[in-house]
């Protein structure tokens, strides 16, 4: 049986004679694949290339808060695959999750949003872009490179005060 702590609003449910947590915590609630798109147009020729496609992608983030306390989180990636001017396939997943948040100073809940929070949903949408590559016909499937959601944040907060971005590290996104 769980009671709701009245200091935490109805959306934290606490068990019973626990104490809420001590100091910044967040809680994934949930996660759910929120709009999926795959394209193959050129199937099956394009399943016979053999060396490298061009890969476009791209990514973004937002936070939304809600009227209960809690955080709705997208995450957007876009994956377009060609060999010359010949598309392979795209790509577009949106990926969500509903998180707690508590314990966090006001000024850090934006990195906490945009940073962390994507952070734990990237592996789960990654999986579902190679599931659909390698079920599209792909063989090795294609597997997004981690990314490092620090420094698209930083180079997104640099955009919008017009300061220059320091460039992400090679290999990172």
């Amino acid at each position: 049986m769980t009671d709701t702590n009245p200091d935490n609003g109805a959306s934290n449910p606490v068990p019973q004679g626990a104490q809420p947590p001590a100091g910044p915590h967040f809680r994934v609630l949930t996660q759910y694949v929120r709009d999926f798109s795959f394209e193959n147009p050129k199937a099956p020729e394009s399943l016979r290339f053999e060396g490298k496609p061009q890969i476009d992608m791209g990514v973004e983030m937002n936070a939304q808060g809600r009227a209960d306390g809690l955080f709705e989180i997208d995450l957007k990636l876009s994956v377009k695959a060609a060999s010359g001017d010949q598309p392979m396939f795209q790509i577009e997943l949106l990926y969500g999750g509903l998180f707690q948040i508590g314990g966090v100073e006001e000024k850090d809940i934006e990195k906490m949003l945009l940073i962390e929070c994507p952070r734990y949903l990237f592996p789960f949408a990654r999986q579902i872009i190679a599931t659909a590559t390698s079920d599209g016909g792909f063989y090795p499937p294609f597997l997004l490179e981690p990314l490092d959601f620090a420094a698209i944040y930083a180079a997104r907060k640099a955009q919008q005060t017009g300061a220059p971005a320091i460039p992400p590290a090679q290999g990172q996104a």
